[in-house]
């Protein structure tokens, strides 16, 4: 019985020829993406911003998003934001945010009680989330010097495995992905959560490890290689690794899949982020990381590594 393989065990892509091109666009695309995220920003969520979160369910047809918005217009809550979500599992649901109310905690539960008067027995609420202002401060303080740590924890491990020039190539990798994943929480407007935070985290850790592959094979070549010029031993390690990262992101990516359309609109953002997490750790691994080690002069009594680098690809 013949195996299923995605890629062959014989490839032989230049992708060190590639950089020239895919390089300076990975950099534009990440300073787009803070500058992105620094002028729009997310749509943070109740975690992050404060406030009331609410889930609906409307018993009735006659209760309607038109009719809830209303409702609550009339409340004097301040900034409202009803919107309608719907997936295959619940249905069609209503989903409300009450901005954080003037008084602290007390004001913010005397809000919900105002809700839950005016509404009534026309739905049911499912999910009920209420932060203060400064709960809210301090999970963003905490989720953003868990992102620093783990920076700083990945430098250390690499440089301490490797040498210092993976150390810093799997930094710059592992920023460059989160960077561009945050755009893409910007982009798309999805609400950035703790649940948010915690793909982050998750994106860092299938980042970090798909790289580690990548340069472990690296590392293993320059022992066997020492003659070859660094370009083309990079190309090598890379197309020695392909179908394991590619077949690893791909059913990763189609579990993921599965969530994204049964998981429900609680899990939505995260997975959508965790998704596109994953492709671009894939890319970057790959697009980002081996090429640095050329900038960074790995090898660098390698003198024909130039000359490689300059040569147009060779016609089939």
């Amino acid at each position: 019985m013949r195996r299923l393989r995605l890629i062959p065990d014989d490839t032989h892509i230049r992708f060190m020829w590639m950089r020239r091109y895919n390089f300076p666009v990975s950099v534009l695309l990440a300073v787009l993406s803070v500058v992105i995220f620094v002028v729009i920003g997310p749509q943070y969520g109740i975690d992050f911003r404060g406030g009331t979160l609410l889930e609906l369910k409307p018993k009735t047809e006659a209760t309607t998003i038109a009719t809830i918005r209303a409702t609550l217009d009339g409340l004097n809550l301040g900034d409202v934001q009803v919107q309608e979500v719907s997936d295959i599992t619940a249905g069609t649901n209503i989903l409300v945010r009450i901005q954080q109310q003037e008084g602290g905690d007390a004001a913010q539960q005397e809000a919900l009680v105002k809700v839950r008067e005016a509404l009534g027995d026309s739905v049911e609420f499912r999910r009920i989330e209420v932060v203060g202002p400064r709960v809210s401060g301090e999970l963003a303080y905490n989720g953003s010097l868990a992102m620093l740590l783990a920076m700083v924890g990945i430098l250390i491990y690499v440089w301490f495995r490797f040498e210092w020039q993976f150390a810093v190539g799997a930094i710059i990798c592992t920023a460059h992905d989160v960077l561009m994943t945050l755009g893409f929480f910007t982009v798309f407007q999805l609400e950035f959560n703790l649940s948010s935070l915690a793909a982050l985290l998750t994106i860092v850790g299938y980042s970090l490890n798909d790289t580690v592959v990548v340069y472990d094979r690296i590392r293993e070549n320059l022992r066997k290689f020492k003659k070859m010029p660094l370009a083309e031993l990079i190309d090598r390690s890379i197309n020695e690794t392909l179908a394991r990262t590619v077949t690893t992101s791909l059913t990763t990516v189609l579990a993921l899949l599965a969530l994204l359309i049964f998981g429900g609109s609680v899990i939505r953002s995260f997975v959508a982020a965790m998704i596109f997490g994953i492709v671009i750790g894939t890319y970057s691994s790959i697009f980002i990381a081996a090429p640095l080690l050329i900038y960074f002069k790995l090898r660098p009594a390698a003198s024909s590594d130039e000359e490689s680098e300059t040569a147009e690809p060779a016609e089939a």
